[in-house]
C-alpha cells in the first residue's frame, strides 16, 4: 500500500496543533466505523496481525509496539488505533472526576526538531465517561488496553492517592494493565509522587486495592505499571529501582515528556512550559532506560517510551532492555508506516 500519510500531514500541519488532533481521532473513528480503515491497512488487525506476539507481565501482546497515553485521552478511538497496528493502546491519562485541562493554547509542534510541547494538564472525561467510550470504542480490539491513571488538578498533594484508588477501582474491570502516571510535568506537584518513600506507599496501597477489588472481577489480575520522568538523576533512578524491586511493581514504562529545552535552544517556542517530546527526548530517555535496567530486579519488564521517531530508535530501546516501546509524537511526525517497521523488528 502507498504511504499517504505524507500527504495527510501537510493538511493537518496547517490546522492549529490541538485542532489537528481532534480531526484526527474524528477521522480514524469514522475510517473505523465504515471500514474503510481495515481496507487502507490491508485487512483487518485482528486476523493478520502485525509482527510476532510476545508475552510481557503476564499477558499477550500481539506486537511489540504500543500507542503511549496521551493520544488517546478519551479512550475513543482503541479499535481504530489496533486496526493501524499497534499490539497495544494504552488511554488517558484519566482523573477521578472530569476535567478541561490547561487553558489554550496548550499543544505546539517544533517542527525544526520533530518535536512537541504539550502542556494539556490531563484533560479528560473522568472515569465514568472514558468508561462509556469504551463501550463503543473498543469493539473486537484484539490488543491489550492499558489506562493510564492521574490525580484531579484541584486534589490537594496530601491526598493523591487517594485518586489513584479511586481510578484503579473504577477501570479495574476494563483494563488489562492500569499505569500510574507520576510524571506528567503538567500537573503542579505530581512529580513530587516519584520520591522513593511516596511512590513505594502509593505502590502498596495500589496493590492493596487489587487485592480489594479482584474478587468483584472474578479473580482477575490487573499489572501494575509505573510511568517515571526522564528528568530524574542518577541517585533517583537508583532509589526508584530499589522500590520497583522491593514491591514487585509488575513493569515500568520510561519515560514521559522532559522539562528540559537544552535540545531545542534558540528555538522561538523554547521558553513555552510544559514537557517536550519527540526526537530531543530520544538519547534521554534511552539513558533512563538502560539506567533502570541496570539496576531493577531482572524480572521487572521495562516499556521503552520516549522520542520513538525512527525503528532505530526502538531497536535502540530492545537494545538498552525494553521489553516492550511506544509511540506517541513518532506517530505524528512519521504516521502509521512507522508502527509496522518496528512491530517488524526482530528482538
Amino acid at each position: 500500500m502507498p504511504d499517504l500519510y505524507p500527504l495527510a500531514r501537510r493538511l493537518l500541519f496547517a490546522l492549529d496543533a490541538e485542532k489537528a488532533h481532534h480531526v484526527t481521532l474524528a477521522m480514524m473513528r469514522a475510517a473505523d466505523a465504515t471500514g474503510v480503515l481495515g481496507c487502507l491497512t490491508g485487512s483487518s488487525r485482528a486476523s493478520d496481525p502485525v509482527g510476532s506476539a510476545v508475552e510481557v507481565m503476564g499477558l499477550e501482546f500481539p506486537n511489540r509496539v504500543g500507542l503511549a497515553a496521551g493520544l488517546d485521552k478519551t479512550g475513543s478511538a482503541v479499535h481504530a488505533f489496533g486496526e493501524i497496528g499497534f499490539g497495544h493502546v494504552e488511554i488517558g491519562t484519566v482523573t477521578p472526576l472530569p476535567q478541561p485541562g490547561n487553558d489554550k493554547p496548550r499543544l505546539f509542534r517544533l517542527k525544526e526538531h520533530d518535536a512537541i510541547i504539550n502542556r494539556m494538564g490531563f484533560n479528560n472525561p473522568g472515569v465514568e465517561g472514558m468508561l462509556v467510550n469504551l463501550s463503543y470504542s473498543r469493539k473486537d480490539f484484539s490488543g491489550v488496553l492499558g489506562i493510564n491513571i492521574g490525580k484531579n488538578a484541584v486534589t490537594p498533594a496530601e491526598e493523591a492517592i487517594s485518586d489513584y484508588l479511586l481510578c484503579l477501582e473504577g477501570v479495574y474491570g476494563a483494563a488489562d494493565y492500569i499505569t500510574a502516571n507520576l510524571s506528567s510535568p503538567n500537573t503542579k506537584g505530581l512529580r513530587d509522587l516519584q520520591n522513593a518513600d511516596t511512590c513505594r506507599e502509593l505502590i502498596r496501597r495500589l496493590q492493596e486495592k487489587r487485592e480489594e477489588v479482584k474478587p468483584d472481577h472474578g479473580g482477575k489480575h490487573v499489572p501494575i505499571v509505573i510511568k517515571i520522568a526522564p528528568d530524574l538523576s542518577d541517585e533517583a533512578i537508583g532509589a526508584l529501582a530499589g522500590v520497583f524491586s522491593e514491591t514487585r511493581i509488575d513493569g515500568v514504562i520510561t519515560t514521559n515528556t522532559t522539562i528540559s529545552r537544552e535540545a531545542v535552544a534558540g528555538h522561538a517556542l523554547e521558553k513555552e512550559a510544559g514537557g517536550l517530546s519527540g526526537a530531543p527526548l530520544t538519547k534521554a530517555s534511552t539513558a533512563v532506560l538502560a539506567r533502570l535496567r541496570a539496576e531493577l530486579d531482572s524480572a521487572i519488564p521495562i516499556i521503552g517510551s520516549g522520542g520513538v521517531m525512527t525503528a532505530e530508535d526502538a531497536q535502540a530501546k530492545f537494545d538498552a532492555g525494553a521489553a516492550l516501546v511506544q509511540v506517541y509524537t513518532g506517530l505524528v511526525y512519521r504516521g502509521p508506516r512507522l508502527v509496522e517497521e518496528i512491530a517488524a523488528l526482530r528482538v
